[in-house]
């Protein structure tokens, strides 16, 4: 079923990359002044459902998963600058060509060239398929020997020049893209996105999403697959795909209110979700503390921690970073002790969790003093 759903998707893409096809097109506005130096044909055959473009920052080293046309590659170029870098993965010649020849194009116009265009899946973000393709254009398999080499190079380059090494990416953007992964391939492919980020790094990710799940004789149509409905996440379970391989903060930042498609009674919608990598391997206990802010009385987060409204909860030194950055810091009050730890003391979370820390422990090791309102006439 795999190389069904692979080969219907190449298809499908490649005649949409020599002709526009309307079905496989979802409405989304883009800003106006980064589509000016794109050519008309890249415009034309965009198969996107959201923008997940407008998370890129200057200096990003941006990886597209599906890069299609090259679109969300020629704007987030202009976005990160001539000092950022992106990168465009797709497994479909025709699309990789339109994309290259119109490169230059947006390069002379922008000043800069900063774009890399590569050919892989985007489940298996080592193997360079360009690399094996030209591996195979001198090395023609005949014979089992011949395939037992073949393998052998491709785990030689997996791990000796992947196509897209450790910890190298500051933010994954995609378009419409994952859902055309075979079920079985779709936590793979998100192993693989934490394993490429750096530690920090973010995914923005639009694609299509059900509010049911898909029933197993949808799964099989190849024309539905190919079109973005049979292998839609359910709402729920691109979350928690996510957080079962790691990443944290997930947060879905857009849910289109009408849907799509609609097949058999089940909606079909676009949705746009974030979420971060983290590493708290090393963490240490430097007396410091966070407050939620609320409205709700309680949060939890990826990990099962629990943070009640209004209270100093004990927290390492890199979670006390991490929530003063997005998308936690609108939530939380950082408290830092009155006296700096100096000492490298390892972070232990109780058998209960995180716990409260108190007043009188972040102002540890200060002069006990009483203000007196007495002495100034200035107001609080």
């Amino acid at each position: 079923m795999d190389m069904k759903i692979t080969s219907s998707v190449q298809e499908r893409y490649s005649e949409g990359a020599n002709a526009r096809q309307a079905e496989l097109c979802c409405p989304v506005n883009y800003n106006t002044e980064y589509l000016k130096v794109i050519p008309s044909e890249v415009i034309e055959r965009d198969y996107g459902c959201g923008d997940p473009s407008q998370y890129v920052r200057e200096g990003d080293v941006v990886l597209d998963l599906g890069s299609g046309g090259g679109k969300i590659c020629f704007i987030a170029s202009q976005v990160v600058g001539k000092h950022g870098r992106v990168i465009g993965v797709d497994m479909t010649d025709d699309m990789l060509d339109l994309a290259r020849r119109n490169a230059p194009t947006v390069a002379e116009k922008i000043g800069y060239s900063n774009i890399e265009f590569k050919k892989g899946n985007i489940q298996d973000l080592r193997t360079d398929m360009g690399l094996v393709e030209e591996y195979l254009n001198e090395n023609p398999v005949g014979d089992a020997e011949d395939l037992a080499n073949l393998n052998a190079y491709i785990q030689k380059i997996g791990i000796e020049t992947p196509m897209i090494e450790d910890n190298s990416i500051d933010i994954i953007v995609s378009n419409c893209v994952l859902n055309l992964v075979s079920d079985q391939e779709k936590k793979r492919l998100f192993r693989e996105m934490y394993r490429v980020l750096k530690v920090g790094g973010r995914i923005a990710i639009s694609d299509i999403v059900s509010d049911e799940t898909s029933p197993e004789h949808l799964k099989k149509d190849e024309k539905l697959w190919s079109g973005c409905i049979s292998g839609a996440f359910q709402e729920h379970e691109f979350g928690e795909l996510l957080e079962e391989v790691g990443f944290y903060g997930v947060t879905i930042d857009k849910l289109d209110d009408d849907p799509w498609q609609v097949v058999e009674g089940i909606e079909y919608r676009s949705m746009t979700i974030l979420a971060w990598k983290d590493n708290e391997e090393g963490a240490l206990d430097k007396n410091q503390a966070v407050i939620y802010k609320g409205p709700w009385k309680e949060v939890t987060d990826e990990k099962g921690r629990k943070f009640p409204r209004g209270k100093r909860i004990a927290v390492s030194d890199k979670t006390f970073a991490l929530m003063q950055e997005e998308p936690y810091k609108n939530h939380m009050i950082p408290i830092a002790p009155h006296n700096e730890v100096t000492e490298d003391i390892p972070f232990e979370e109780g058998c209960c969790g995180l716990a409260i820390r108190t007043p009188e422990q972040t102002k540890a090791g200060s002069e006990k003093v009483t203000t007196d309102p007495n002495q100034s006439n200035s107001c609080c």
